[in-house]
């Protein structure tokens, strides 16, 4: 899922490169005093094979003292088209480049660019699909189950997504309010548990692995005195066995960790929320093998390009690179600055792991994307995804163990550093001591995710057409950020993000996965219409993407306020065949992580059809 998602941030720069190449582009450099023209009013267009296409509508030329030259606008078009007074009837669908070119009396030249889709005739507009987000019972608790005792006053329940346990009186003892997982299967393994937990007022929990065949009150391990603080994380414990059987027992009753301070303890009326709890079994063995070991102080061990209008350039001292950037890019994304880190001599095999690790220090804070793939086919040939997030001037140590998504035969490890930190317009990135290796060993590690909702592949209704609905997050990854959940209520999809990553796949809901794709059919255009509000004002991306590789149908831009509004997505090409596709909102940046936790409320989801004539 993570090459799929991941190269979705490519496409957005393509886009984006449309975007930039729209607008002037002068004949001549400006030197001072030059007298250059100025074309304005030119768009992209999209219309009706057939129909009456005018190319100079709303288009302006003047040169340099105001004079308009509009009469003097030409244009031309790739594949040709025959224009007559600016007008041309296409009759072929397809895309035309457009140049539009215009010379003032001083003989300089200005030229504007822009992209005119022609898509086919089509019959009437028909609903092809309407998603019914009607009520759903929640029954599957993923083996989790409430136990309150005598002197406890609680309510545990699956709501919103999520298992909620409602605290009027935390009783006596920390098992007086308790979730237990009876009956789990242990190997010869190491074990680690993560709750992803939030409450409404800080409290305490025990997490316990009972061992259910020793006679007596004995555990493999646990970890207590675990603070629920009002945002989500992890609590976390580890442990080790051989074959049995273990309880795990999350203890959220009445637990005092200091008995000389009774004052501290679990509070009264307070409510915790738990996402998702994560469970991993880790067998074999493993250790690393150094390959390649970097002097960054070397030319040619790092390489810096900048677009978009950014700015950047790279010096060596010292054993170590140190990337200066003096612009950010006005438009663009993370892949508008780039610092390239050589792997000489090194090839990759897909399905063996590897590992790396450098330092990096930005003097004032950076997010960002650590990509080992291609250095001539980047995102078409990627063997791992990684991000890096530093503070200002705080030395991180970026590093990843991963088994290789693909072969890649000249490999760099890509840092995209873009995106400007908050009031930032320039900044120095220092990175150091780089160890590239191998994985050598038969270290295995299986993780299961039980998340408390009634929709998609985690619950097991991965193959119910009528709810094609998941969330993916990125601590589903492991990566630091991203956690979120979905329900459905009176009529409405509910898409909670109560962590945002700072990359928009860390925060993804998805309408089509695996087993229970978003079937469309051929020769037909398709509009998909959302209706959505948030409770806080919050930006996405909208993808429509077919299974099994990356080329969006459409990549578009959502702001959700806290009103309802109607948003309409639109394909501009037919399928020759019926083909699976997943429809992506994606909302992890900066900006979310920023805002806490947001729920989305999409009211209305449909997908209109316009079948194409021939």
């Amino acid at each position: 899922m993570k090459k799929r998602v991941i190269a979705l941030i490519l496409v957005i720069a393509m886009t984006m490169g449309l975007a930039a190449c729209s607008g002037n582009k002068t004949a001549e450099s400006g030197k001072e005093g030059d007298a250059v023209p100025v074309i304005t009013g030119v768009a992209d267009k999209v219309l009706t094979a057939g129909s009456v296409f005018d190319a100079l509508e709303g288009v302006t030329a003047k040169d340099a003292n105001g004079k308009d030259i509009t009469d003097k606008v030409t244009v031309d078009s790739t594949p040709a088209l025959n224009f007559l007074n600016g007008k041309a009837t296409p009759e072929a669908a397809g895309s035309y480049e457009l140049v539009y070119s215009v010379k003032a009396e001083n003989g300089k030249e200005a030229e504007a660019y822009a992209t005119l889709t022609v898509t086919k005739k089509t019959g009437e507009a028909e609903i092809y699909k309407e998603f019914d987000f009607s009520t759903r019972e929640v029954t599957d608790n993923r083996g989790w189950e409430a136990r309150i005792g005598e002197s406890a006053n609680a309510v545990a329940e699956l709501k919103d997504g999520a298992y909620v346990i409602t605290v009027a009186n935390p009783g006596n003892g920390d098992g007086d309010v308790q979730l237990a997982k009876p009956g789990f299967t242990l190997k010869n393994a190491d074990y680690k548990i993560k709750v992803w937990a939030k409450s409404t007022k800080p409290t305490y929990a025990h997490i316990i692995a009972r061992d259910e065949l020793a006679e007596g009150w004995s555990t493999f391990g646990g970890a207590y005195n675990l603070v629920i603080g009002e945002n989500v994380s992890p609590l976390e414990i580890a442990f080790s066995a051989t074959e049995g059987s273990a309880e795990l027992l999350i203890n959220l009753g009445r637990i005092t960790p200091n008995p000389d301070n009774a004052a501290d303890t679990t509070p009264e009326d307070f409510v915790v929320t738990i996402d998702k709890i994560e469970l991993y079994e880790i067998v074999g063995e493993e250790h690393p093998v150094p390959v390649y070991t970097a002097d960054l102080s070397a030319a040619g061990t790092v390489a810096v390009s900048a677009g978009d209008g950014a700015e950047a350039s790279l010096t060596n001292e010292d054993g170590k690179a140190v990337v200066t950037i003096g612009k950010y890019p006005t438009e663009g994304g993370v892949w508008s600055i780039k610092a390239d880190i050589a792997l000489p001599g090194i090839s990759i095999v897909k399905g063996e792991k590897y590992y790396y690790s450098f330092k990096l220090n930005a003097g004032n804070g950076q997010v960002g994307e650590a990509l080992v793939e291609s250095n001539e086919r980047s995102w078409e040939c990627r063997a791992n995804f990684n991000g890096l997030n530093a503070a200002a001037g705080e030395d991180i140590t970026v590093e990843a163990t991963f088994a290789a998504e693909a072969d890649v035969s000249d490999p760099v490890i890509r840092l995209q550093i873009g995106n400007a930190p908050d009031g930032v317009s320039e900044n120095v990135l220092t990175i150091s001591d780089l160890v590239f290796g191998k994985m050598e060993g038969d270290k295995e590690t299986k993780k299961t995710i039980d998340a408390f909702t009634a929709l998609g592949r985690i619950s097991g209704n991965g193959e119910d057409t009528d709810i094609p609905w998941e969330t993916f997050n990125g601590t589903d990854e492991d990566n630091e950020r991203g956690v979120g959940t979905i329900w459905m209520k009176d009529g409405s999809l509910f898409y909670r993000i109560d962590d945002a990553g700072t990359v928009d796949w860390h925060n993804k809901l998805i309408c089509g996965f695996n087993g229970n794709p978003l079937t469309l059919e051929s020769d037909s255009y398709y509009t998909v219409e959302v209706t959505a509000k948030a409770d806080k004002n919050v930006s996405c991306g909208v993808f429509l993407n077919p299974m099994g590789g990356w080329d969006p149908r459409f990549a578009e831009g959502m702001d959700i306020t806290t009103e309802y509004q109607t948003f309409s997505f639109s394909t501009k090409d037919t399928f020759i065949t019926d083909m699976a596709f997943e429809l992506l909102f994606q909302f992890g940046s900066e900006a979310t992580a920023a805002l806490g936790n947001v729920t989305v409320e999409f009211k209305d989801v449909k997908i209109i059809r316009t079948k194409a004539l021939n």
